[in-house]
């Protein structure tokens, strides 16, 4: 078996945050009674969920010099994340995000970055020997917003992928943040063609596109040339992948979903733990397939619970999941086919 030690570098890039969850769904902000404090941010999400399957990671971003940032610190430290590449601003808080959950578990976004601590990080604040060492280098949009962070993204991007690191990019879109809905396509494609694996959702692809359609036309309007795998998530419908010479797509797990926060953060994490040592799988179909399915049961599980990082799961978690869920078909199976058999027999007397 392959130790820790020895797996691959994921390494994450962009803002740690508090969410804000309320404790009651389907209510708005002003009307929640309270709300449960959950360590987000989705290159962080990404980072713990690498890590709670058994993998390597670590998160380069900025927090506050506040009781808020060193406790998100403390959280990478308690996962097993590296947090060498994080660093502190005195002159600026962690950022907040209060999450409203509507009925369905799907959320709506306010954000208190006024700016908070992420939008500050500096290019000469970056550890450059952390990012060298990154056998994948993801990252999101969000650090695109404003200077001097776009500024340290693009460097960062460029020192991983001089060294040798596979680029992974999910931009997920949080337009209140951004000046412009124009503006956040502009950005957010600036750097599409240096991604080597992207990741969106079936509401991003929508934004990107301008196309209501969510098919295979739409997905491959987004393809460019370096482009080894693009993922689109459908949320209980699973996901579509995309690569040169294949296409497909892989049903997900009917859960009782609760709160949908992180779960694709959950997947692409998944997702990655499972190539960062084995890239062959962007080329093999089958392998991708089997790879997807657990991203998804990973995805699943995190829906079930509220808040990111508190709902990421476990290797054996997911592994179970994934045997229950099987089981229980087979069971399923099993009582329809003697229901017939007997339905078949009666008719036949």
């Amino acid at each position: 078996m392959t130790s820790t030690r020895e797996k691959g570098l994921i390494v994450s890039f962009g803002e740690m945050l508090i969410d804000f969850v309320p404790t009651e769904s389907g209510v708005s902000l002003a009307e929640s009674p309270g709300f449960l404090k959950a360590p987000g941010g989705a290159p962080a999400n990404v980072a713990i969920a690498v890590t709670r399957l058994g993998g390597r990671s670590a998160f380069v971003g900025k927090l506050g010099g506040d009781e808020f940032g060193h406790m998100l610190a403390g959280i990478l430290r308690e996962n097993g994340v590296d947090d060498t590449g994080v660093s502190f601003d005195k002159g600026a808080r962690t950022a907040l995000a209060f999450v409203t959950l509507r009925s369905d578990g799907e959320r709506e976004f306010m954000f208190y970055r006024n700016p908070s601590a992420d939008m500050l990080l500096r290019p000469d604040e970056l550890n450059l020997e952390l990012i060298r060492s990154a056998k994948v280098f993801h990252y999101g949009s969000i650090s695109l917003i404003t200077e001097p962070c776009r500024s340290a993204h693009l460097k960062a991007m460029e020192v991983a992928k001089e060294a040798g690191a596979l680029l992974s990019y999910d931009p997920n879109l949080r337009e209140p943040l951004w000046p412009s809905p124009e503006e956040a396509r502009k950005q957010i494609m600036s750097i599409w063609d240096k991604a080597e694996i992207i990741k969106v959702s079936d509401v991003e692809l929508e934004f990107l596109t301008e196309n209501k359609k969510i098919d295979d036309e739409s997905a491959m309007s987004l393809w460019h040339p370096n482009l080894k795998l693009l993922l689109v998530t459908l949320g209980e419908d699973g996901c579509r992948y995309y690569t040169k010479k294949f296409h497909g797509a892989v049903q997900t797990f009917n859960v009782n979903a609760v709160d949908t926060t992180g779960a694709g953060d959950s997947f692409i994490g998944a997702f990655l733990s499972k190539i960062v040592d084995d890239q062959s799988v962007l080329e093999d179909e089958k392998k991708l397939r089997k790879v997807l399915r657990f991203a998804n049961a990973c995805g699943a599980i995190t829906t079930t619970k509220k808040g990111a990082i508190p709902a990421l799961p476990s290797d054996s978690e997911s592994l179970s999941f994934i045997k229950d869920n099987q089981r229980r078909k087979e069971n399923t199976f099993r009582v329809g086919y003697v229901s017939c058999l007997h339905s078949s027999l009666d008719s036949s007397l």
